[in-house]
């Protein structure tokens, strides 16, 4: 084998019909050239980060398409859009078990080509983190208030497995994989540069344990305490013979 060989059409790829459609040129050149690579991990570093940023691209993108169908209470589709969201997200963090088969001082002679950026700066996971409130009044005006419902109806007093349930549940759905994805995060990051680290900006690593507790949809949680105090009266009751 001749590793430059090789190396030299990784970096200049064959083009026909599909490369030129996919720009693949142009996407295959999107990472640093490999004989500036620090080692030879940060190949797959920068890759499955950048795919990252082309996921959540994508479930923004979607995201946005499930506002429209929710106010038009279109629910298969918003149905159909979450599916693909929540594909989505379990890829996203599925693929971080990648960046575990590197070592601690890989990641550190990595970590300090990145200057003053983290992770915390990523654009897509900051643009996901605006569209829960547009989801959320979307789905109220549509699908609650629109339909003289509230959540505790949905779930308990008036609970018939419609449209606003199935709805809500899509909704807590992407909330849970959201988490998981954070929570993925968090434990990478203690393999990695450990939590009681500081990051390149000097902030606490602990802040991502904050994040990790953040709920999009706190309401499609807090029903489920609710109906449990209610329902909890009658547990440990003695049916009578």
């Amino acid at each position: 084998m001749h590793k430059p060989d090789y190396y030299a059409r990784i970096e200049a790829p064959e083009m026909r019909d599909y490369g030129v459609y996919l720009q693949c040129d142009k996407l295959l050149a999107c990472q640093k050239p490999l004989a500036e690579m620090v080692n030879a991990d940060e190949l797959q570093f920068q890759i499955v980060h950048q795919v990252e940023e082309l996921w959540m691209k994508l479930i923004t993108y979607t995201l946005v398409d499930v506002v429209d169908f929710l106010e038009q209470q279109n629910t298969h589709r918003v149905v159909t859009l979450m599916g693909r969201v929540h594909r989505l997200m379990r890829m996203m963090t599925a693929q971080l078990d990648l960046l575990e088969t590197m070592s601690p001082k890989e990641y550190q002679e990595i970590r300090l080509q990145l200057g003053n950026g983290s992770g915390q700066e990523s654009p897509g996971f900051k643009l996901l983190l605006r569209m829960p409130p547009d989801l959320w009044r979307a789905f109220q005006a549509s699908y609650l208030d629109g339909r003289g419902l509230s959540v505790e109806d949905v779930y308990d007093i008036r609970y018939d497995h419609g449209d606003s349930y199935v709805v809500a549940e899509a909704l807590i759905e992407f909330d849970e994989l959201f988490q998981k994805f954070r929570a993925n995060h968090l434990y990478l990051i203690h393999r990695s540069i450990g939590l009681g680290s500081k990051s390149l900006k000097g902030r606490p690593v602990e802040l991502l344990q904050a994040g990790a507790l953040h709920r999009f949809f706190p309401e499609l949680w807090d029903i489920r305490c609710e109906m449990t105090d209610r329902w909890g009266s009658q547990y440990g009751t003695v049916r009578a013979p």
